[in-house]
């Protein structure tokens, strides 16, 4: 989802030039599955492209990316151990909840809820993908 929206928030204001966008897990649970339905449904409903395939994080991720961001503590951690075994990595690593407004830090995994859950992570990636953009100035 936070891709699909990143990405769409983007385009809106013209930027979608500027980034190369890519979503990837920690976990290898869902290799090569697509989103789960209940976000594309939310990211169609609401004018949003999604396509995606499940992929994990590779070490070059981090030479390949500007910034690597995480939606909670625990993938931030893993993230950062695997960052440690790259050479001059240029990836800034944090958690996209850091941007947002709210100060909802964590972006919690709605896989396990209903579709109120769902539509309450849409907004808040919503709101830190316009508030990273902001943050950049550009």
């Amino acid at each position: 989802m936070a891709e699909a929206v990143f990405a769409h928030t983007a385009l809106q204001k013209g930027l979608q030039s500027r980034f190369i966008v890519d979503s990837a897990g920690t976990g290898a649970y869902h290799i090569g599955e697509p989103p789960h339905p209940r976000t594309v449904k939310l990211c169609t409903d609401n004018g949003i492209h999604i396509e995606h395939t499940a992929r994990k994080i590779r070490v070059n991720d981090f030479d390949e990316f500007d910034y690597i961001f995480c939606m909670d503590d625990m993938n931030l951690r893993e993230v950062k151990r695997m960052k440690k075994s790259t050479k001059n990595s240029k990836a800034i690593v944090k958690l996209f909840g850091e941007y947002d407004p709210q100060g909802q830090i964590t972006i919690d995994d709605p896989y396990y809820s209903g579709e109120e859950a769902y539509r309450d992570i849409f907004v808040q990636i919503t709101r830190c993908s316009e508030a990273f953009l902001q943050s950049l100035e550009l």
